[in-house]
């Protein structure tokens, strides 16, 4: 049976846009990519009941990295519907201790003050995970035929997963609010240029990303130019 990818947009806090997860139906079950706030919990669940997933039938739930808007419905789905949480262990500590500034760069100081005021991770939308992806790690026992990419910029610990068909889901390495572009906001610019270099040398085709619609890999290569 082909994969199904279904893109699930879902409402940020305060109304500063919307995240992307992506749900995969492998044929056997079903791999969430990444998982939005807290505060959308409702849009998701009713998300995937209208893809057919149900309690039990949740596989595998990938982060891509551990800010807030993507690991805030992680505890809850594993004890809903039993899926196992599987990230880089280079951002952990963001999920574990509710810190979106674990293991990151010390950033701007009023962003991170206001951060934990404006997003609080309450505790019990916290947790450790239960696998630890790597660069090279292949998702083929959960049924999803893609391989994770360790792409460290935004944060230390950002992964994609890129499927057999060319398919990069990019996490917040990338975004296409306006247009396809690097993410305005990078932990480590230089590792951010990096990882863009890393995946020009791979057979990408659309790419799928944390914020804005799907796009064109070549279409992001037109304009990338390095700083």
């Amino acid at each position: 049976m082909a994969q199904e990818l279904k893109i699930i947009s879902l409402t940020m806090p305060l109304k500063l846009g919307r995240v992307n997860c992506y749900l995969v139906d492998t044929g056997s079950g079903f791999v969430l990519i990444d998982t939005g706030g807290s505060n959308a919990r409702r849009e998701l669940e009713a998300a995937l009941s209208e893809a057919g997933c149900k309690p039990g039938d949740l596989k595998l739930i990938v982060i891509t990295h551990g800010d807030f808007d993507h690991t805030g419905n992680a505890a809850y789905l594993r004890g809903m519907y039993g899926g196992k949480i599987a990230m880089h262990p280079d951002d952990v500590g963001m999920a574990e201790f509710g810190d979106m500034f674990w293991n990151r760069k010390s950033g701007n100081r009023l962003i991170r003050f206001l951060a934990p005021v404006l997003f609080k991770f309450s505790r019990i939308n916290r947790f450790r995970p239960d696998i630890s992806l790597r660069d090279g790690d292949t998702l083929g026992n959960y049924g999803f035929e893609a391989t994770v990419l360790s792409i460290p910029g935004h944060s230390k610990g950002s992964i994609g997963i890129l499927t057999g068909a060319g398919d990069l889901l990019c996490g917040d390495l990338l975004d296409n609010t306006q247009k396809p572009a690097l993410n305005s906001i990078m932990d480590d610019l230089p590792a951010a240029q990096t990882s863009v270099e890393k995946l020009s040398r791979m057979n990408i085709h659309t790419v799928y990303p944390g914020h804005g619609i799907p796009f064109a890999w070549d279409d992001f290569m037109k304009t990338y130019s390095t700083p």
